[in-house]
């Protein structure tokens, strides 16, 4: 079994510290073995390439680099602002995350 985080992927979440502090976007991948995640549009770097099949001319491409899930907290889904999560059984049984905001559980 692996290691549980506040973060899984397609969640919106919110940055909390460093250059990109304040905003928001969707979760794109995480690289457990670092402990981060890929967040659309944020953190952008330019990323020299040679010319290949998926860019034929090559040159400087902007791409996302992965960011440290400390610095970034799930979005609730209710209100909307940032929200530190909590896990419980529901109805059916089941281990669900929720916002400890509002307490609506995160999909």
């Amino acid at each position: 079994m692996g290691r549980k985080f506040h973060i899984k992927k397609g969640d919106t979440v919110y940055i909390i510290a460093g250059e990109y502090k304040g905003q928001q976007g969707r979760v794109l991948d995480i690289i457990i073995k670092e402990n981060k995640a890929i967040v659309e549009g944020i953190n952008m770097v330019a990323k020299h390439t040679k010319p290949n099949s998926q860019y034929p001319q090559g040159g400087i491409i902007k791409k996302e680099a992965p960011i440290h899930l400390s610095n970034m907290l799930p979005v609730d889904p209710s209100k909307g602002g940032p929200t530190r999560i909590g896990r419980k059984v529901n109805s059916k049984g089941k281990l669900v995350r929720y916002a400890k905001k509002s307490g609506e559980e995160l999909k």
